[in-house]
């Protein structure tokens, strides 16, 4: 097994440094699926002990990567959570050994519908087999297990990285101490499913899609697609303490109002640094997610569950509304809710 592994280091990208893990054996998917090897991006923060038993795993969402945090270098590209992670904060590199890692299927490192797929030299694209958020789990894993990791202290996320603690504690009860899944459910509900299947069909009728092999990204698809999603992650509130009816300085062009202003602008800058079969992929894998499947009940799922849980929720949440996140702490043994409030 050794010498079919190894690790690229100092992989450069938007002035962050991550390594990436090569694994050159079959990757089995949930599906049976096979892919012939198999990479994973991945950044660590601090040290781990001689035990192994001090770290603290961190999933991210739809469109993060690896980069979690700038503690290892204060200077690059912001972390998208660097206020969680750092010095005296929550996740403490100067206690714990922390790593977040890019899941299967995304397109910052870990192998997915952009890779190369060695058998043809060309782009997987829609040859890629379909993961799910076990699939993920089961490829972090292997990256846990690389580390010398023993124990995990915690696994935390939001949204499709809450779904992955979930599953964390179901899959590898053995070495999660507790779980802190914030804003998602135990399964992906009918109107999540829906405002994915919206955004999933704005790329797939985009004209440049061409049945997944593009040569350029489908960005009018992918641009409506983002701009759908962000009215999902705000609330109307937050729009209207931001935006209310202002219009923009150049009122003879269009957008017209901020509001559109500002959804045309996160939509752009997703296409930018995004790859529109990997939006697809990964949505469909969120719309996969459900703790129940091949486990009985959902009720009997959770019940499974060992590891200490403080399930999170946002009061405003449009998309995973606070219901849901009740629903894991009510099932899972011993568990505790906590309520974020928040526009």
């Amino acid at each position: 097994m050794k010498n079919k592994i190894r690790v690229i280091e100092n992989l450069l990208e938007d002035e962050t440094a991550y390594q990436k893990l090569f694994i050159d054996e079959p990757f089995q998917f949930e599906s049976g699926a096979t892919i012939p090897s198999v990479s994973i991006a991945y950044e660590t923060y601090g040290k781990l002990n001689a035990e192994g038993t001090n770290a603290i795993l961190i999933c991210h969402a739809l469109t993060g990567d690896a980069h979690a945090s700038s503690y290892n270098n204060p200077e690059g590209r912001e972390g998208w959570w660097d206020g969680m992670i750092g010095k005296g904060k929550a996740f403490d590199p100067e206690k714990y050994f922390i790593v977040c890692s890019n899941f299967i299927g995304s397109c910052y490192g870990t192998s997915g519908p952009p890779s190369i797929n060695p058998s043809t030299n060309k782009k997987y694209n829609f040859d890629f087999p379909q993961m799910t958020v076990r699939d993920m789990v089961n490829l972090e894993y292997k990256l846990i297990t690389y580390l010398g990791i023993k124990k995990l202290v915690t696994v935390s996320g939001g949204s499709l990285g809450g779904m992955q603690a979930l599953e964390w504690a179901l899959m590898f009860p053995e070495i999660v101490d507790s779980i802190i899944p914030i804003a998602c459910g135990a399964r992906h509900s009918a109107w999540a499913i829906g405002l994915n299947e919206i955004q999933r069909k704005a790329i797939i009728e985009d004209p440049k899609w061409n049945g997944g092999e593009y040569t350029s990204q489908p960005s009018h698809g992918l641009t409506s697609a983002r701009m759908l999603a962000m009215m999902t992650y705000r609330s109307n509130e937050n729009f209207e303490n931001r935006f209310a009816r202002k219009v923009r300085e150049e009122t003879n062009r269009t957008p017209f109002y901020e509001v559109e202003s500002y959804l045309h602008y996160q939509g752009h800058k997703l296409v930018s640094r995004f790859d529109a079969n990997t939006y697809i992929y990964i949505t469909r894998a969120m719309d996969s997610h459900d703790v129940a499947r091949g486990r009985g009940s959902l009720q009997n799922a959770l019940s499974q569950i060992k590891a200490k849980t403080l399930s999170i929720g946002i009061d405003t949440d449009l998309l995973y509304p606070v219901k849901e996140q009740k629903e894991i702490a009510e099932l899972v043994p011993n568990a505790e809710f906590f309520e974020i409030k928040s526009v």
